[in-house]
């Protein structure tokens, strides 16, 4: 069991990379998205380098990130398979489901921009950007607190913390509105 501390390093640092990933990621697909309504040439200049860019991130940390990250977790749950029947680690994995879902979401959505179809506004994006925010607190407090009780005021939390995000989202977008106008 002396080496289940590097594996938890080793599973901590990845879901790191992997979670740096997905926020970059989508970021990046906004400047795509608003690249695509710039006049020409500056338009294809800054969709190829994004496409790039994007492609670099997508293939070299993201995804990499991703399978290390689920290769430690699951090393650690061979070596401790009580964990399994933790309520707390219940909710954490449902959780870690929802991040794939988003994960492979970003991946459709990587690949209608590599493809210049774009079906998504960047408000949209910016929205979108913060489902793994959300879900990123969510986990926290879940590994953290250990409780099945207490995960509840967490998820209560991550809830009023979304509200929060719109209302700033929605004052954001008046902001950048006016600066338009």
């Amino acid at each position: 069991m002396e080496y289940y501390n590097y594996l938890k390093s080793l599973h901590l640092i990845f879901v790191i990379t992997w979670f740096a990933g997905l926020f970059y990621i989508v970021r990046l697909f906004v400047y795509q998205i608003e690249a695509s309504d710039m006049p020409s040439p500056e338009k294809e200049i800054l969709q190829k380098q994004y496409k790039i860019m994007t492609y670099r991130l997508w293939y070299i940390i993201t995804w990499p990130s991703a399978i290390l990250a689920t290769i430690f977790a699951l090393s650690l749950l061979h070596l401790n398979p009580a964990f399994l029947e933790m309520p707390w680690m219940q909710v954490k994995l449902g959780f870690v489901v929802a991040l794939f879902f988003y994960h492979f979401k970003c991946q459709s959505i990587y690949k209608e921009l590599q493809n210049d179809q774009i079906k998504y506004s960047s408000n949209f994006m910016r929205l979108w950007n913060e489902g793994a925010t959300i879900i990123l607190f969510a986990v926290v407090f879940l590994v953290i607190l250990k409780n099945a009780i207490n995960w509840i005021y967490g998820v209560v939390g991550i809830v009023l913390f979304s509200v929060l995000i719109m209302l700033g989202f929605k004052f954001y977008k008046r902001i950048r509105t006016k600066k338009s106008e």
